[in-house]
């Protein structure tokens, strides 16, 4: 199974791309904790996009293709991943899928976490305030949530017309999000296992 996750700040794509993952024996490839593990570490590509990762705003395409290509390679030639928080818009997809494609890593199935922008907000705070992480403030979860509407919502069409595109309703409970992304998957996976990767 090879997977896209894609949700706003807050929706719960960290944590339903954990359960993902065990419950389907795929790795669990995660954009975001890498970006931040370089940060935290200072290496030079931490240092580089320190910037952006605290302001909120998109890493260059480049930088995070080059931390991803080593992962989703490895892990497609195993069981298969989910990808949580990559690509971000448009132009990402584009590119990813190319390199993907000579990787025979390409993504067969999208899953929208869909949750109020309300909703979202409380969840940042209630997390900023536990764990203190520098991007949710009120002003860096604004621009964050704004900078998801204007370049990442554009990928549910992009994806909705070239792959399989699974939306669930991510405002509900965790266990109940969780057992309805399972049961889709499972539905779509079962659908796609007929074709040809």
């Amino acid at each position: 199974m090879r997977l896209l996750l894609i949700g706003p700040p807050g929706s719960g794509k960290g944590t339903q791309a954990v359960r993902i993952a065990e419950h389907f024996g795929i790795t669990h490839i995660s954009s975001g904790d890498l970006l931040r593990r370089h940060v935290a570490d200072g290496t030079s590509i931490g240092r580089a996009i320190e910037a952006y990762v605290k302001r909120g705003d998109l890493v260059p395409d480049g930088i995070v293709m080059d931390l991803l290509r080593k992962p989703v390679s490895t892990a497609s030639q195993g069981s298969g991943y989910v990808l949580d928080g990559f690509p971000r818009t448009v132009e990402q997809a584009e590119a990813a899928y190319l390199v993907a494609k000579t990787l025979g890593a390409s993504v067969r199935i999208a899953l929208y976490l869909d949750v109020s922008r309300d909703e979202l907000i409380r969840r940042l705070l209630a997390r900023g305030k536990e764990t203190g992480r520098a991007d949710d403030t009120e002003d860096v979860i604004n621009h964050r949530l704004q900078v998801f509407e204007d370049h990442t919502r554009p990928l549910l069409d992009y994806y909705a017309r070239r792959e399989e595109l699974i939306t669930v309703n991510g405002a509900r409970p965790v266990d109940e999000v969780s057992w309805s992304v399972i049961v889709q998957l499972q539905r779509v996976h079962r659908q796609l296992g007929s074709r040809k990767p």
